[in-house]
């Protein structure tokens, strides 16, 4: 047993500064958040109390602020129990194995413990008071722990040392109160200095506690909290782009980049030629944002007009200068955007089908093109369950990995799809195709829009089914971390289009259909059920978002319905009945029912005789039974579950009476037997929709 003892220890913020060369950009938020968790939690760890935090990131810093973190340690008063007296002691007086044992685990000679007088007798106790230690001689330690678990990219060395990180180390900043700490991390000796604005500071800054730290910074041109920084370079380019007579697009993405590339954000504009306006904005778009971490401008309609918006991380004494070289470095960008763009509509989409047949798409599963055509036959299948236009779904599915082959997307690989649509359209392909073209992508993210053309709903369904029955196939399913082919994503989007689009499909009979077509490249059948179970796990994650409680999917899974439209409507069903004042109580019926059908040897009796009721309460468990079935089995094949189970709560009454008046496993066997019938089709009756005793 362990107590702590509140030493009134005084308390003081503290504030940790690791200064180093610009690190990655892309990388910089989660290295901030990662090295805050880490302080944190070894200061937790180390039962040190603490107030507010907050943390600072920019590009050549990682720093954390905390305040009222606690001085020292509170004592620790342990006191562990260990064996009796009259079993630590032989009659002589000699130890046994055991008091020598305990004192060795203790690191004490058994003649220094002591002995306690409980009711039970009397026993040997080891007691020691372990005195807190300082929080400065603490500090070294966690923070050297927290940057060494960093999620960073490839490390470095630097220099003649040994030490490695994703930049080398420049500075150690280190404050308690307003005395430096006495450490070494990184081979940096901490000090009460810090560096602001690359070229609008020069010197080093003196810091003297901890509060002065980022007013001190933005006076050197560094705005250091991460979150105020990105919300002054939004805020500039929306002004910036009113001012232009426009909207600015905000990619957050992008926006999180740019202020990690920047300590000092300035916005300027540029232009470009608007005869670059003829490309597809979606080219221009990606150029800017993707290759010049440009702010892309548009109208009130979303038309793209000829200016972007850049931010720049200093303060120019000739903006114009600034923006000129800008616009400079834009136009041969988006002069081979153009180029590309023309040279593509030379050759219509199809002729690309014969390139498919030379990139591998997995190298157990074949190309592009075998892929293609798996997808083609699955599309059709989907297509005809759906009463959906064969034709043109077969078509789009042909087509679908068409523009993967085109100058465009080789150079601007996220315009997958997106640039599938433009050229089918220009080829004269139907609308429905084209789109398809796109919207096989979607849902691309969660929250993601889902495809909006029928055709683009089939050929997405096609195409993530089929890479996931390849996938499991081949053994390579999500392990961890690692999901190199995205099937959580994919299963997520198969399931989130069958149950928003409300397709009533049967995925397992699909996925059997997937693993016929991919026969001559790898036995799929025996892993139909494998991928089935893994597309329905995800139905956790989809639900938890919407609240409801992982019991009730439990509930309904235990079923396994292969239906995902299905089992959406159980899930609100149950959802909804759990909402009724006899849910409780009829759930911890089916529990018990369930226990008890568990621990026969055999199966469950089936067959009911009227005739060997004997008891009130199981004939008016029986009627109600009886009545209720007739009014439900009608209802679940409609698939009107929520009425149904509404119905069935009218149970409660007669089954409570049941169990509490009649004995189940009475000695008599056929009256046992007839009455376990009994449970058992209360028990069926409501597995229709789910299984209820899984409900907590």
């Amino acid at each position: 047993m362990t107590d702590s003892n509140d030493n009134n220890v005084m308390a003081h913020d503290l504030l940790i500064e690791l200064g180093t060369e610009e690190l990655p950009p892309k990388a910089l938020k989660s290295l901030a958040k990662a090295f805050t968790s880490g302080v944190v939690n070894g200061l937790n760890d180390a039962k040190l109390s603490m107030g507010d935090v907050q943390t600072f990131a920019t590009p050549r810093r990682l720093a954390i602020l905390i305040k009222s973190v606690a001085s020292q340690q509170a004592d620790q008063h342990i006191e562990r129990k260990g064996p009796a007296a009259k079993a630590a002691l032989d009659k002589d007086g000699n130890p046994s194995r055991a008091i020598l044992g305990f004192a060795k685990s203790c690191g004490v000679d058994y003649q220094e413990l002591d002995k306690i007088q409980t009711d039970k007798g009397e026993w040997f106790v080891f007691k020691q008071t372990k005195i807190g230690q300082k929080t400065t001689a603490l500090i070294e330690a966690i923070v050297a722990t927290a940057l060494e678990n960093l999620p960073t990219p490839k490390r470095m060395r630097w220099g003649d040392n040994d030490v490695e990180f994703v930049r080398p180390a420049k500075w150690l900043l280190a404050l308690f109160g307003s005395d430096i700490i006495d450490m070494q991390v990184m081979g940096l000796t901490a000090g009460r200095t810090t560096r602001g604005h690359r070229f609008h500071q020069q010197g080093n800054l003196t810091i003297d506690t901890p509060s002065d730290y980022e007013a001190a910074l933005l006076k050197a041109h560094v705005v250091a909290d991460f979150t105020k920084r990105r919300n002054r370079v939004q805020q500039f380019a929306l002004e910036i782009a009113q001012e232009l007579g426009g909207q600015v697009i905000i990619n957050p993405d992008l926006l999180d980049e740019v202020t990690a590339l920047v300590e000092w954000p300035v916005a300027v504009s540029g232009s470009y030629d608007e005869e670059f306006l003829d490309v597809p904005k979606e080219c221009l778009i990606s150029t800017m944002e993707e290759h010049q971490k440009y702010f892309a401008v548009v109208d009130q309609h979303g038309v793209l007009l000829p200016y972007f918006i850049t931010t720049s991380n200093i303060v120019s004494k000739d903006p114009n200068v600034v923006r000129e070289g800008n616009e400079r470095v834009i136009r041969p960008r988006f002069s081979d955007a153009a180029f590309f763009w023309q040279q593509d509509r030379k050759h219509p989409l199809s002729t690309h089908i014969e390139a498919t047949k030379k990139i591998i798409f997995q190298q157990q599963l074949g190309t592009l093109f075998e892929k293609t055509e798996r997808v083609a036959q699955l599309t059709a299948e989907i297509a005809q369950q759906t009463d959906s236009d064969v034709t043109e779904a077969s078509r789009a599915a042909t087509l679908s990995k068409c523009d993967l082959m085109t100058n465009m997307v080789n150079e601007f690989p996220k315009l997958q799809g997106i640039m599938g649509r433009y050229y089918a359209l220009h080829d004269g392909e139907t609308e429905n195709v084209a789109y398809a073209l796109e919207q096989q992508y979607q849902p691309r993210y969660a929250g993601d829009s889902l495809p909006e053309k029928h055709c683009g709903l089939i050929l997405s369904l096609a195409d993530k089914l089929d890479t996931l029955m390849g996938i499991f196939a081949i053994g390579q399913k999500p392990t961890g971390t690692k999901d190199p082919f995205a099937l959580r994503r994919a299963a997520l989007g198969v399931l989130r289009i069958i149950i928003e689009k409300e397709l009533d499909l049967d995925i397992k009979q699909l996925l059997t259909f997937a693993a016929t077509s991919l026969s001559e490249k790898v036995d799929a059948q025996p892993h139909v059920n494998a991928t089935f179970d893994y597309i329905l796990e995800r139905l956790h994650a989809y639900y938890r978002d919407q609240g409801i409680a992982a019991d009730i999917i439990d509930a309904v899974a235990k079923l396994k319905p292969s239906r995902p439209l299905d089992f959406n409507q159980r899930v609100h069903a149950v959802a909804s009945f759990r909402e009724l004042d006899e849910a409780s109580a009829l759930a911890a019926a089916n529990k018990r029912i369930s226990n008890i059908l568990k621990k026969l040897k055999n199966a469950a009796p089936e067959t009911i005789d009227e005739t060997l009721f004997s008891e009130d309460a199981e004939k008016a468990l029986f009627a109600a039974v009886t009545r209720q079935r007739a009014i439900v089995l009608p209802l679940f094949r409609q698939g009107d579950y929520e009425i149904a189970l509404t119905s069935l709560a009218q149970l409660r009454d007669p089954v409570d009476t049941f169990f509490d008046n009649v004995m189940v496993m009475t000695d008599d066997e056929a009256i046992k037997n007839n009455r376990l019938a009994l449970l058992n089709q209360l028990r069926n009756t409501f597995i229709e929709v789910a299984d209820l005793s899984v409900l907590q």
